[in-house]
Formats: C-alpha cells, structure tokens, sequence
C-alpha cells in the first residue's frame, strides 16, 4: 500500500540529517516540498550544521541533537514531533575509518538502529489507526552490503550487476554493520509488521561531502598542491551517484514505495578510481589552472601517487536500478561529467566550508 499521498505536508523525521546524503534530504525537503523536517543528528565529526544553515531558521525545520543510540531521548523526540516518517541515514561510513575502529561502526550502525527500530516500533503501535496506517520506516543503506562483483579485467565475459535479490557478503566493518542492520530492519517488519522500506545506494558524491572521501580529497589536495593518495593503481569500480538524484529517489521511495521492498539505486556511472580521479585533474585545470611557480607542478595529474591497498577492497560495485525505474519512474538526472562538473565548481566556490568543517562539528 502507497502512503496517503493526499497529505502534502507530512512530517519527515531524518536522522543523520546534518551529514552528506542527510544534509542534501534535509535541503531537498525544506526547499522543493511542504513537509516538515526533524533532523535528529550526534553531530560527529562528519555532521556539521553548516550543511543546512540556508534552511535552518525555516519554520518547517526542527533540530535534535540526539545519539541514536539513546533510546530516552529518542522516545521523547517521538513523543514530541509525532513524525508521519522516519528516514535513518544516520550512519559511520568511512570504510578506513571502520578498519581502525569497527567499534564505533557497531554502536551507531546495528545498537542504533535497533533502538531506533525499538522506539519507531513503540511509537507506531501506540499511534491512532489512520497516522498507523500511513507511517513508514524507510532505513538507507549502501551496495557494500553485497561485497564486489567481478571485475572487467578477470575477462570473464558479460558482468553482473547487483540486485535487490543479491546475496549479502560485506568485507569490511562497515559494510557488515550495516548488512546487520538491513537484517534487523527486516526482521522488524517480519515479527512486528512495522511498514519499513529499504534503499541500498551506489557510491554518492556532490556538494557537502566530507573532505575525507575520494572526490573532495582529490579536489582539495589538488587545490593545495598536495598528494593525490590512491589506493593500488586505481582500477577499483565505482558506480557513482549525484547526491541530488539520490535523495530525490528517497523521498519517492518513502512516499510511494510497497511496503517491506527493497530498492536498489544507482548512477548507471561505473568508473574507475584512476579515471574519476584523472577527469577531476582534467576540469580543475579548466576552471582552476595549476600556478606552476606556487604549486611546482605543471599539471595536477603530477600530484597522484599510489598507496599499498587497504585490506579486504572490494574491486568492482555496479547496481542494477531497474526495479525503481519500473516500478516508480525514477531515473538519474545527472550523468558522471555533469554531476562531477558542478561538484567542482561547488568546492572552488565554498573553500571556507571545506576548512571549517575538517575542524567540526558545528
């Protein structure tokens, strides 16, 4: 059953929302629809509320700085804003960073989702007949659940793509505490019916994105004249997805998705590593071109160096979005150069909110 999409000003409860993907939904919501917002973020190092100051004094806008971890809190931010849905974006995500520490991974991806699940759970069964009808739990979560896929250069023929009906096999911390949550999600609409959707994403950039991920690190390295790190020689795939296609999909998954689905969505994009980083040089050295006396280099490829692999990293991601486009119209808008393009110009345009946030949270 489709949400009552009667209702044009529902109330959206989104945790996470002061970070990448969050931050972009936050945006989306307050600035091309009539519902309200609950953004419900830590603010860790990676949430930063300088990703939504140009909505935060909209009267459709509210902020809880809340660990999704603290099940009081949460149940007084449901008891309070009495949300139609509940979008979980809030997540540790940088696979590095779970190599190091898998115990913050646990606690926020699988012991927070639990107990977000357990409050939206009790919140739900406690709520009059029609709001209960029409809530919904829509839990994000990423193609690194499924492990890799093979690689275009074993030559093994025609290449698979990911699918909602693939089988789980995560390789780093990171993606097995989010495989976890996905399993918990669905047992929760299993044993309890609570009306959850899931979404699992391809490999997202676009403005905001924390200067720690591929597409920033290279841009910003390169604007300083700083190394280029990657890892091996680069051949590893990507299918990457603009972050304004990819919350535009979330808000009509939530609205119109069936109930207890899964959608995968993707940018139709694979590249390589060493390409997405090498088209970066390329455009930079349109729109910003290399100060060969400053930086002593004469272009930016000259920066790039190769780093020893990290362990367990997955060769090749690609997702099959065909169920979303057949089932709900959904479709990128962006293809990788446009999408890269504006992402760029985003970064050489917003240089103070690259070094405030790399001091956050705010």
């Amino acid at each position: 059953m489709k949400l009552n999409t009667q209702n044009p000003k529902l109330k959206v409860l989104v945790t996470g929302g002061a970070g990448f993907i969050g931050s972009a939904l936050v945006r989306y919501l307050i600035n091309n629809t009539n519902h309200s917002v609950v953004n419900v973020d830590k603010l860790t190092y990676a949430g930063n509320t300088l990703s939504i100051l140009n909505v935060s004094k909209n009267s459709r806008y509210a902020f809880e700085k809340v660990d999704i971890c603290n099940a009081g809190e949460l149940n007084q931010v449901f008891n309070r804003h009495k949300p139609d849905i509940v979008m979980h974006l809030a997540a540790e995500s940088h696979v590095d960073r779970s190599i190091k520490d898998p115990d913050a991974f646990i606690k926020t991806n699988f012991t927070g989702t639990y107990i977000l699940l357990e409050e939206a759970r009790k919140y739900w069964t406690g709520i009059k007949a029609a709001k209960k009808e029409n809530f919904r739990f829509h839990h994000i979560s990423t193609d690194e659940v499924y492990g890799d896929l093979p690689h275009p250069d074993d030559k093994l023929g025609e290449l698979p793509f990911f699918t909602e009906e693939s089988p789980y096999a995560p390789s780093s911390p990171y993606s097995a505490s989010k495989a976890s949550s996905d399993h918990l999600v669905r047992a929760w609409f299993r044993t309890y019916g609570l009306p959850i959707l899931i979404t699992n994403c391809s490999n997202n950039y676009g403005p905001y994105h924390h200067p720690e991920k591929l597409i920033p690190l290279t841009i910003l390295n390169a604007l300083k004249g700083e190394r280029i790190p990657i890892y091996s020689k680069g051949n590893q795939i990507r299918d990457w997805l603009f972050v304004e296609d990819h919350v535009k999909a979330l808000l009509l998954v939530a609205i119109e998705g069936k109930v207890g689905e899964t959608y995968n969505i993707g940018g139709f994009n694979e590249k390589r590593n060493i390409e997405v980083v090498k088209t970066i040089c390329k455009i930079l050295e349109e729109l910003s071109p290399v100060n060969e006396s400053l930086l002593k280099i004469s272009n930016y490829e000259d920066l790039i160096i190769f780093v020893n692999d990290r362990p367990g990293h997955d060769r090749r991601y690609a997702i099959d979005a065909s169920k979303i486009q057949k089932e709900l119209g959904w479709a990128p808008t962006e293809t990788f150069e446009s999408g890269i393009r504006k992402t760029i110009k985003w970064y050489l345009e917003n240089k103070p909110w690259c070094e405030k946030i790399k001091n956050g949270p705010y």
